[in-house]
């Protein structure tokens, strides 16, 4: 009798027939040497060409370097451990002790990867097609939500420019708080834009994202208001 999918296979929307790949998939080298490695390899090259496919259709004006920036912004490690969150994989990923111990289960490049061992185990598995399905599902979303105007460019810079095109000074960002263990922090990020009365906060595992977080923030207020 064929088991059932697991929480997770639901959540990708793929069955594995090949059980040994997909444990594959979830296990890290700290945990054995059959690990999730070469999967990983397999895994980016189809992200990336799906991806690629993708932007190539949606946006037939875009020249090259427009369409790299756009699918660097979609496929690095911060997407990709959102995608991991959305998919519950923190967890599910066998691991050795030590790295349990140092909170391996909910570090980021750790599930990135992850991400991407599962795209590469999926093309083992069922092939091209399978694997171009699962991106463009777990892909479909962030693509919908570009906006070719910003020509890739990331949140901070966005809302830089925005502010500079109507003579207004930069923003100011400021660490308010931080949370968590040393090995897994979360930061919390001010960003204010005085002349215009707007404050934002954004939230992130490095002081970085956090700050992207509150640029995207006071974007999104400046489109309302």
């Amino acid at each position: 009798m064929t088991p059932a999918a697991t929480p997770l296979e639901t959540r990708l929307g793929y069955r594995f027939q090949q059980r040994e790949l997909y444990a594959q998939a979830l296990t890290h080298r700290s945990y054995s040497a059959d690990h999730y490695e070469r999967l990983e390899f397999l895994g980016d090259g189809v992200l990336n060409c799906v991806v690629g496919l993708m932007l190539y259709k949606r946006f037939p004006q875009l020249p090259e370097g427009r369409l790299s920036r756009l699918r660097a912004n979609l496929v690095n490690q911060q997407s990709l451990y959102e995608v991991a969150g959305e998919l519950g994989l923190s967890g599910q990923i066998r691991l050795g002790e030590g790295e349990l111990r140092s909170g391996g289960d909910n570090r980021p490049s750790i599930l990135a990867d992850a991400v991407e061992s599962l795209l590469g185990a999926t093309l083992l598995d069922g092939g091209f097609e399978a694997a171009r399905a699962m991106v463009e599902r777990l892909f479909t979303t962030r693509l919908a939500a570009i906006d070719p105007s910003l020509q890739g460019k990331d949140a901070k810079t966005h809302l830089q420019e925005w502010l500079q095109s109507r003579r207004m000074g930069l923003p100011g960002y400021a660490l308010l708080s931080t949370s968590g263990q040393a090995h897994e922090q979360t930061f919390l990020v001010e960003c204010r834009i005085d002349p215009l009365k707007v404050v934002t906060q954004g939230r992130g595992k490095s002081r970085k994202a956090a700050e992207q977080a509150a640029a995207q923030a006071a974007l999104e207020r400046l489109r309302v208001e």
